[in-house]
């Protein structure tokens, strides 16, 4: 299989590499370079033809601006969710009217979108949410608590996967509606500290707050649901490597200067993770495109989760017993971490949120090998 771009391709490459070039980020804050690449037409590229004003891209080009953005050192980007993940979904199962509503302001980098659907009690088990929508009027009160909320601090809306049928079990009478953040008293967020000392996940409770809208209708939730996870595989996976690929190259320039590749153990450790994310590359290309219900999705979670991990892991083997010393050990409540400690703390919960690795295995085992369901 021939994995090189095209022509087409590389001159797009020069174009995003030129246009990051002009508009380096300067710190200036998340939502304003969200607005930056809006109004440079880099949101929303592979929604179609000029889509709300964006640029259009094939989806080889797609995957250059994403490998572009990753090597420009880029700000990890707070509108992925709405561009990435709402967008399309509301492209596949929403109307024109919830499109024209909603994705606008995505495309200008002026609305941020969380997604509400693991719970306490359902995390990988998605269908045994307890989140209940009740029709009230036009609208719906949504009443629930679900967790591991990325940026629900910074969002606007809140897509979230809530029962709308008390009477349903599992993944029946389930509905996706979108849900205003600014709802005070109705929606609480509360920051869940890690042990690496940040806070990048949220707990968000629901008590009776407003959902205007359902996308794909009541009680097809769970068929809405499934697709919008099929998307977190894509795109996003290729221009993830080029991040794994600079926390790769920074424990081997740490290896080499303190002279622990000098360890064969070390030094084998490394060389497997550069040959793994070759082939993770190449078979993220291989896969690239397609529908997310044969198996490879899974497939590529269970590879970079546990690839990442084994980073983790080896970037404090590199460091030694350094690693599990702070920058400033005399001051005990200064809770500091360097790059690789974090990422060692980090990279434990790679191979569980997104889907654990237990679940990714099931998948492949009923959908794809055709082996029995697991006894409920």
């Amino acid at each position: 299989m021939d994995f090189r771009f095209g022509e087409d391709d590389e001159t797009f490459r020069r174009t995003a590499r030129a246009w990051l070039e002009e508009h380096p980020y300067r710190g200036s804050g998340a939502r304003e370079w969200e607005r930056e690449l809006g109004r440079g037409g880099w949101i929303g590229i592979g929604w179609g033809t000029g889509a709300y004003g964006s640029r259009t891209a094939t989806l080889v080009q797609q995957v250059v601006w994403a490998e572009e953005y990753a090597r420009a050192g880029a700000p990890a980007r707070t509108g992925h969710i709405g561009e990435n993940l709402l967008a399309p979904t509301l492209f596949a199962h929403g109307s024109r009217a919830q499109q024209d509503r909603y994705l606008p302001a995505v495309a200008r980098g002026d609305a941020i979108w969380c997604q509400g659907y693991s719970e306490p009690d359902a995390g990988s088990d998605l269908a045994g949410i307890r989140t209940a929508a009740r029709r009230h009027g036009d609208t719906y009160r949504v009443t629930g608590q679900k967790i591991w909320t990325s940026l629900a601090r910074d969002a606007d809306h809140c897509f979230v996967l809530a029962r709308t049928d008390p009477a349903a079990r599992r993944h029946h009478g389930l509905s996706f509606l979108l849900v205003p953040m600014d709802q005070p008293g109705r929606i609480e967020v509360r920051p869940i500290r890690q042990m690496s000392g940040t806070a990048e996940f949220n707990e968000v409770f629901f008590d009776g707050a407003r959902a205007a809208e359902i996308v794909g209708g009541e009680g097809n939730g769970w068929r809405v649901a499934m697709s919008l996870l099929a998307l977190e595989r894509g795109v996003s996976t290729l221009a993830q490597q080029i991040g794994f690929e600079t926390e790769l190259r920074r424990v081997i320039r740490l290896g080499v200067e303190t002279g622990a590749v000098d360890d064969p153990v070390i030094r084998a450790g490394l060389v497997r993770l550069w040959a793994e994310l070759r082939t993770m590359r190449w078979n993220a290309l291989r896969t690239l495109g397609g529908a997310g219900d044969d198996g490879a999705p899974s497939v590529a979670k269970l590879l970079w989760g546990g690839w990442h991990r084994r980073l983790g892991e080896l970037a404090s083997g590199v460091r030694g017993a350094t690693a599990t010393v702070g920058p400033r050990p005399w001051r005990p409540d200064a809770y500091e971490l360097d790059d690789l400690q974090r990422l060692f703390l980090f990279s434990r919960a790679d191979t569980i949120y997104g889907g654990s690795d237990e679940i990714q295995r099931n998948i492949i085992a009923e959908r794809v090998l055709g082996l029995p369901k697991e006894p409920r």
